[in-house]
């Protein structure tokens, strides 16, 4: 079908006038609905302010504890409906079902239903609006002239507020009933051929049926959605959240859902699709943001990044948690009973190693004391034993000892040990090659460089704190006034710094007001907590998760259902097995289903088809899709030397603007970044200029391929990173080769 995104819209016939004029009607009917709901929300939220009030300051007696639970509950509740409702002005009525119901031979009972991102109701209690996952809504994206299910006209109500622009019908007979109208050529060829935003849109009112299907499927177990690129992948599984928290909101709200994507461009792409459809309560997180107390978007190496989300640096982190810190005390002297004990390196290291058996380091203080005081009453054994321990567990020298000897270890402190040449040889002898320490080692003092993480040292620091343990203050009695004069013949176990830092009640060092200043401060800002787990896990770009990475979002979901997202033909992820693994572990056993989507709604089929031959010279097996739309217009390839690349692609560009109406993406290998990097700055908003990794998971009106050879020697992918590159463009394509 002819592409028509950038054609001029046309007044609509007095015929099609009509039908939208009949649709207001109803659109006006529910939004005087609306307005009076909102108006009982609020005076319910008023009532709830006005219960539970007392004048006493004394003790609160019992029934007045309930009236405050009550108060609070309808005060929450009144609030988050008012909000639901007061969003709700977009699009609120997008779908009508005219429905015939055969009750007796030669005669029909027919119905008309709305559907709409919420239910609506009238004073009676009549249904005036159906929510689009309540099971009454299913025939308008389940029915097929194949199987109409009763549906004579699905129609489609294109509205701006509370105002219906436009209509668009599929008829699902072989031939209308007399007197019904049946409008356009269909809702989803009109839709996919509009213009592309800064954000993606929800589908509510264009969703397929095979698409319904993976979007009702059991809230229970691993549901996978798999498809080449343009299948409405990630669309769907949001729109699968979206009715988990519809069809089981106690489960899913109470208990969470976290959807995890590859970057903060894809998560801003799609942060407007769930509350666009009433819900609110998802947890939305790149994967630089998934561990609370670190965010960032900065890639390493892809080198770096292959050492770092592998298997093998499990063992690294390892013998790195179990190590000693770098102010550690290396031997113990104290004066206990009046008798000298003396512990030296080797004794402390087996007491250290004896412990970690057996616990996490941040919360073994009792037990490495413990430790400590068995050894060292193996050391002399004069007395009774029990004497003995129970002096040496209240000494202060031994105190001051533990306070240095076993502090709290925050996970990325263990981390930067790696950007220390020697330890970082000594962690991964015997795992890592020395030209890949030397690659991890580099990376590591980037980091300290820079005052950032990468996205890949996420997973690692996620694991460090599973290792670790929860920071917890190192216990400390309270000590009579002469006893702390002592601190001062104490400075050989630098026990002043240590009491006279400041601490959370956790353990970790307590952050200052302003941001930090240096770089390694900025690494140490904020806390690392316990991970959240989530009763739901949505991970999109599934292809490109590290084994590491996967172990992390495991650990957030170890009771959870997941939904998957994923196209192997678009990975990044250099040993797909490894990863493959990675995700069973984190899946465990829970039953599992697929759903295949195999038309591709994006790209215009000349775009498409040029990216499938690419992809298919590397990748035969690539699960391509069926493009189901036309523009007759072909990508251009236009080769240049060097000299006039810059010249040439500010003309692709200009040539864009005048062609499409949306957004327009400039993709660039790293090599001609500083080329590419002035046309962000062009006088028109609607220019982006972006390198291929960031382009998962989003699609544009028109997109400039910036030297796909290049693309294709520099990314983890190779070719398949080009693939995704190749197949972001809904409309136009222009391909820019560099020439010598």
């Amino acid at each position: 079908m002819p592409d028509q995104s950038n054609h001029q819209p046309k007044q609509p016939s007095a015929e099609v006038a009509h039908e939208i004029a009949v649709e207001q009607a109803h659109v006006d009917r529910v939004y005087a609905e609306l307005g009076k709901a909102a108006e009982r929300a609020s005076l319910v939220e008023a009532e709830g302010l006005a219960r539970g009030r007392t004048d006493r300051t004394g003790d609160v007696r019992e029934e007045e504890l309930t009236g405050l639970f009550e108060r609070d509950a309808l005060v929450f509740n009144a609030a988050r409906r008012r909000t639901t409702l007061d969003t709700q002005y977009e699009g609120l009525v997008f779908g009508r079902l005219d429905l015939v119901h055969e009750t007796r031979p030669g005669t029909d009972d027919r119905e008309v239903r709305y559907v709409g991102r919420l239910g609506v109701r009238d004073d009676d209690y009549e249904p005036l609006v159906i929510d689009w996952r309540a099971p009454a809504a299913a025939p308008f994206y389940r029915s097929t002239p194949v199987d109409p299910m009763g549906v004579l006209r699905r129609r489609v109500l294109r509205c701006k507020g509370a105002d219906v622009i436009g209509v668009e019908d599929d008829l699902m007979v072989p031939e209308a009933p007399e007197g019904m109208v049946v409008v356009g050529d269909g809702a989803l060829m009109a839709a996919l051929t509009r213009s592309r935003g800064a954000q993606m849109r929800d589908i509510v009112a264009t969703i397929q049926r095979h698409q319904d299907e993976a979007i009702r499927a059991s809230a229970r177990g691993i549901t996978e959605i798999t498809g080449g690129p343009g299948t409405g992948k990630t669309v769907v599984a949001l729109h699968r959240a979206a009715y988990l928290l519809y069809s089981d909101r106690r489960r899913f709200e109470s208990g969470g859902i976290l959807v995890a994507g590859p970057s903060a461009a894809y998560t801003a792409y799609i942060e407007r699709v769930l509350p666009s459809l009433g819900e609110e309560t998802v947890t939305l997180r790149s994967l630089g943001d998934v561990v609370d107390g670190v965010t960032t978007e900065r890639l390493d190496s892809n080198e770096a990044a292959a050492i770092k989300g592998s298997l093998r640096i499990r063992r690294v982190l390892s013998r790195a948690a179990r190590d000693l810190t770098p102010d550690a005390p290396t031997q113990f002297r104290a004066f206990i009973g009046g008798r000298p004990i003396r512990l030296d390196a080797p004794v402390l290291n087996r007491v250290r190693s004896q412990v970690l058996r057996h616990h996490q380091r941040n919360l073994a203080w009792e037990a490495a004391e413990q430790a400590l005081a068995e050894a060292a009453w193996a050391s002399d054994r004069h007395g009774e034993k029990s004497d003995f321990l129970d002096r040496f567990t209240d000494h202060l020298e031994v105190d001051a000892f533990m306070q240095k000897w076993w502090r709290p270890v925050d996970p990325r402190e263990v981390l930067l040990w790696l950007a220390d040449r020697e330890r970082a040889q000594r962690y991964a002898h015997g795992l890592l090659s020395p030209a890949e320490v030397d690659v991890l080692v580099d990376s590591m003092q980037v980091a300290l460089e820079t005052g950032q993480w990468s996205v890949a040292d996420v997973a690692l620091i996620d694991d460090l704190a599973a290792r670790l343990g929860a920071m917890k203050e190192a216990p400390r009695e309270e000590r009579g006034f002469y006893e702390i004069e002592e601190l001062d013949d104490l400075s050989h176990y630098g026990v002043a710094e240590v009491q006279s830092q400041r601490l959370t009640p956790s353990g970790t060092p307590r952050q200052s007001e302003v941001a930090p200043h240096s770089m390694h401060d900025r690494l140490m800002y904020g806390r690392i907590g316990r991970p959240e787990e989530y009763a739901h896990v949505l991970v999109d770009e599934a292809q490109d998760l590290s084994p590491m990475q996967w172990r992390m979002l495991g650990r957030r979901g170890r009771w959870a259902s997941w939904t998957v997202v994923g196209d192997a033909a678009q990975s990044s992820w250099p040993d797909g097995a490894e990863s493959l693994r990675a995700r069973d572990e984190a899946f465990g056993t829970q039953q599992r289903r697929t759903f295949h989507m195999d038309t591709n709604y994006r790209n215009a089929r000349e775009i498409f088809d040029y990216a499938a031959v690419v992809v298919r010279r590397e990748v035969a097996d690539a699960d391509i899709p069926q493009a189901v739309r036309e523009t007759g217009v072909q990508p251009r390839e236009v080769r240049t030397p060097v000299a006039e690349l810059e010249h040439r692609l500010v003309d692709a560009v200009e040539d864009l603007l005048g062609e499409v109406e949306g957004s327009i993406a400039v993709i660039t290998p790293r090599a001609w970044e500083d080329l590419a990097a002035p046309l962000a700055k062009h006088a028109s908003e609607r220019v982006y200029v972006v390198d291929p990794m960031s382009t998962k998971g989003l699609e544009y009106d028109a997109t400039v391929i910036l030297d796909p050879a290049e693309i294709t020697r520099e990314s983890p992918g190779g070719v398949r990173v080009l693939y995704v590159a190749l197949t972001r463009a809904a409309h136009r394509m222009t391909v820019l080769e560099p020439t010598a």
